[in-house]
């Protein structure tokens, strides 16, 4: 408070409790706005990052399923039910719900790591809503390998597979799936020449391409999701030193 010359105080001089109030008031307001500021850009960064990673894990699933299916590789089984000679059978399954093929690609190491034996399956989703497609890898280490995961071989040749149950080891590359299916693409001697059947029945022939058909359970229409994938395989290869061409 300054003093007059005469040494008396001025009733002018000083701050009331009326402009205390006001200035905390506006203080108030003003960190009132900053931290609303603060939450909502925080909130939006959230919001941001988390479509991000979801949009990158469709993404990443979408390029695992295609690497996974154009790193197959042609390999042989030895099937050794009995103490006789092993029976050379080539090693795949197609099938609605299940593949298995041995890839040179795998989960991780990419490209860079071991042939591995990959199991692909749509199972239910979790608390029984939709379905969820997943895949296990096992290091492929020879025939004999390949050919202990026959479980029977029928009159007519069909080769029956052992069961892969879902695991912790699982990896779940899509989820809450209304729509998941497998189909292969079959060669005929008729138009349309080619078509798409939910079930590969010529054991000793490759399909000509894999197809699966995924559509999302629910999600919003600007939501990044997992669709159709196909893939070629690009295998030109006729075993004639085993089999017969049946098609």
């Amino acid at each position: 408070m300054s003093q007059p010359a005469n040494g008396k105080p001025s009733a002018r001089a000083g701050v009331t409790l009326i402009e205390i109030l006001i200035a905390v008031s506006l203080l108030s307001l003003l960190s009132v706005g900053v931290l609303v500021a603060m939450r909502i850009g925080f909130n939006t960064m959230d919001k941001v990052d988390s479509r991000l990673v979801t949009d990158r894990r469709v993404s990443y699933a979408r390029r695992i399923i295609e690497n996974e299916i154009a790193g197959f590789t042609y390999t042989i089984a030895d099937y050794r039910p009995t103490a006789a000679p092993a029976s050379p059978l080539p090693f795949y399954q197609w099938e609605p719900q299940t593949m298995r093929f041995v890839t040179s690609y795998s989960l991780q190491d990419a490209w860079r790591g071991k042939p591995q034996i990959a199991v692909l399956q749509i199972i239910p989703g979790a608390d029984g809503r939709g379905v969820r497609l997943i895949v296990n890898e096992t290091p492929y280490t020879g025939p004999a390998q390949a050919g202990s995961m026959f479980s029977s071989i029928d009159p007519d040749g069909a080769v029956h597979f052992n069961s892969v149950a879902a695991g912790s080891q699982s990896f779940v590359l899509a989820d809450r799936l209304a729509i998941c299916r497998f189909t292969y693409l079959v060669p005929q001697a008729e138009p349309p020449f080619q078509v798409w059947k939910s079930e590969w029945f010529y054991q000793r022939q490759l399909p000509r391409g894999v197809r699966i058909e995924m559509s999302p359970l629910d999600g919003a229409p600007s939501d990044l999701h997992v669709s159709t994938v196909t893939v070629p395989l690009q295998i030109n290869l006729k075993p004639g030193t085993f089999y017969e061409d049946k098609l």
